[in-house]
């Protein structure tokens, strides 16, 4: 009975640290990197730019998953795929890199996430930081920003979460000066 409880209890504990980045545009810098090593498992919506980026997250980050986005090379769009569905803990996530938004997802995903939705849809592309829930399909969709250098964006930013079995919380907005 000890021993039971003893796993409810290690079991109830598991909580994964996400650090959730995009459109790094082959940039990437301590800063980025001091967090990624902080994370248990890193997250890359597309357009990673150059594979030296991908590589330096990987040095320091225990799991990295990435999906390549539309300024990605041959290089990264055979290392990493278009999308990438897995889960997390218990948290069915979707990552793409054009994805759109709730009301408004771009048309290549628009059918599939309405008929095998995930709890957790990611997407890039648009350099705006978003987070948002969609009440119709019930899901959380998040879009990071950019953390790179190229762009309209005037802040860089990253977004950094738990998952613990299927709850998705303290989700941290990271901002950096251009």
């Amino acid at each position: 009975m000890k021993y039971r409880n003893f796993i409810v209890f290690l079991l109830a504990k598991i909580v994964r640290k996400i650090l959730l980045l995009s459109d790094t545009h082959s940039y990437i810098d301590e800063r980025i990197l001091e967090y990624a090593s902080q994370a248990d498992e890193v997250w890359h919506a597309g357009d990673i730019g150059d594979i030296r980026v991908s590589e330096a997250i990987k040095s320091t980050a225990p799991v990295f998953r990435a999906v390549y986005g539309n300024i990605d090379g041959t290089e990264i769009r055979k290392e990493y795929p278009l999308h990438q569905r897995f889960f997390c803990e218990e948290v069915d996530v979707w990552i793409t890199h054009i994805g759109g938004y709730p009301g408004k997802y771009a048309p290549a995903v628009k059918e599939e996430i309405k008929k095998n939705t995930p709890k957790l849809f990611i997407c890039g592309h648009s350099h705006i930081l978003k987070v948002m829930n969609d009440k119709k399909l019930h899901l959380l969709h998040m879009n990071p920003g950019a953390v790179g250098m190229y762009g309209f964006h005037k802040v860089r930013t990253l977004l950094r979460f738990e998952i613990n079995r299927e709850s998705i919380q303290n989700l941290e907005v990271i901002e950096f000066q251009r």
